[in-house]
């Protein structure tokens, strides 16, 4: 009786082991995903990826995905170690609603921003060496150091690499397991390490379908291995395409808001010379057609910017109001943050996280200074230098009327009749004639002291009354 239960003791012992035993082993990889069935008729197109993923690739992109049909195959040549977050969301989003068939093709990395797109596509590819992975986002920091972003963004960008993967049928805790270093996949990674993939583990794994160690190979896995090189696609970027990147380039859009703003900013001060107003709404014109080109500036934020502009411009030639000014400027900087980062695409918590909102603020903000800083210096000193003469002082004269001579002297004090926008009519001496502001815009009815008279044109300064007495002192 002791020798059976002896016996069974031992046989419950050594289920248990083997039941331990399997608990503990790892799950095994389910191996390659089986390809899609592609279409054998339609266009074969191949797009390069290489190099940083910026604002500019994005656009052209989506233009060459929007031109798809039902029956095209579209490869992704990639090989990139990520960039803008923002525009590889905007290409992930064109590939999932693309007609035709899209195949990415790792030859031989796709990291970080890299990742998002290659799990977009239909069919992933692999070449000799390729790997995919590490998609956490990070942002610069002080001295230029990389440092990880806030743990909202890695949540937002967690979502989106499941969401990604899983719309094509691939695992999504694997390329969670990419953005999340707390993310684990058993028998694949440990907890505490972001997951990057080698070209045998992603076909393993089932986040790849194909190797191919070249293009040839890669088109014959596809059923298009008959093809003439001739009869493939290459596009590559349009002129407007290529004018936006540099444009949207932060260096060269800041010196256009600058530029713009300046231009515009004097022409309101003394209105009446046309070329700066010319030269400042071309530079803002430049500065909104890149960035509307790459996705960040929309019509609203250019209607925004008119409007600001029509209100700041109220103000000006009509003063008094406040408010119109006031609302005008803040619909001028908002526009301008607006036009610098991708509100359509990115969450506003995940653009300040990231820095791309703070960062606009700042840049519009110096840029503003900027401005007013030249504006001043234009003002205070231009007027007084030989070249500056002829431009500020003689070219308002130039738009008054020239009359005969009224015996006008200087510091005869009289009254503006109109309104002088430099230029108007002015009552001294019981003459009415033509004159000009010597600084900015002096409303009808004020005071005015002629500080030079020539023939029958004056220059006129504006006076501020005294408390209780009918004349003035000079203003500023």
């Amino acid at each position: 009786m002791r020798l059976s239960w002896l016996l069974l003791a031992v046989l419950l012992a050594g289920l248990g082991k083997q039941a331990d035993s399997a608990s503990t082993t790892p799950p095994q990889p389910p191996g390659p995903r089986a390809l899609p069935s592609m279409p054998k008729e339609g266009r074969v197109t191949v797009l390069r990826v290489h190099g940083t993923i910026d604002l500019g690739l994005a656009p052209f992109v989506e233009r060459v995905v929007k031109g798809l049909s039902e029956n095209d195959i579209l490869v992704l040549d990639i090989n990139t170690l990520g960039g803008r977050v923002d525009a590889a969301i905007v290409i992930r989003d064109s590939l999932l609603h693309a007609k035709g068939k899209t195949v990415a093709w790792i030859n031989p990395r796709a990291i970080s921003a890299g990742a998002l797109i290659a799990l977009s596509c239909d069919v992933i590819a692999v070449a000799s060496g390729a790997t995919i992975g590490a998609a956490t986002p990070v942002q610069a920091g002080e001295g230029g150091q990389m440092k990880p972003v806030e743990e909202k963004v890695v949540s937002y960008m967690r979502k989106e690499m499941r969401a990604t993967a899983e719309a094509k049928g691939r695992k999504g805790e694997i390329a969670e397991a990419m953005v999340d270093a707390d993310a684990e996949v058993p028998g694949l990674d440990e907890k505490g390490k972001l997951l990057t993939l080698d070209g045998g583990q992603a076909l393993a794994w089932g986040i790849a379908e194909i190797s191919a160690t070249d293009e040839g190979t890669l088109l014959a896995a596809l059923g298009r291995g008959a093809m003439e090189p001739d009869a493939i696609r290459r596009p590559s970027l349009s002129w407007a395409e290529k004018v936006a990147r540099f444009l949207s380039d932060p260096v060269v859009s800041g010196l256009l808001m600058t530029i713009g703003m300046l231009g515009v900013l004097i022409e309101l001060y003394s209105p009446g010379h046309g070329v700066s107003l010319g030269i400042g709404l071309l530079c803002l014109g430049l500065f909104f057609f890149g960035h509307h080109v790459v996705k960040l500036a929309g019509w609203e934020e250019m209607l925004l910017f008119v409007v600001g502009v029509g209100l700041v411009a109220f103000e000006v030639l009509v003063p008094g109001h406040v408010l119109p000014g006031v609302v005008g400027v803040l619909c001028i900087v908002t526009s301008l943050v607006l036009a610098l980062v991708n509100m359509k695409h990115v969450p506003t918590r995940v653009a300040w996280d990231m820095g791309w909102l703070p960062d606009a603020i700042t840049t519009v903000s110096g840029s503003i200074v900027l401005t007013f800083a030249a504006a001043w210096g234009i003002i205070k000193f231009l007027p007084s230098t030989r070249a500056g003469k002829p431009l500020v002082l003689r070219t308002a004269l130039s738009g008054a009327s020239a009359g005969p001579d009224h015996g006008i002297s200087t510091d005869q004090v009289g009254e503006a009749l109109t309104d002088l926008r430099p230029v108007g009519k002015v009552l001294v001496a019981g003459s009415r004639i033509d004159a000009v502001a010597e600084r900015g815009y002096v409303a009808k009815g004020a005071r005015v002291r002629v500080v030079r008279s020539e023939g029958g044109r004056v220059v006129v300064r504006h006076l501020e009354p005294e408390a209780g007495q009918g004349d003035g002192k000079e203003q500023g």
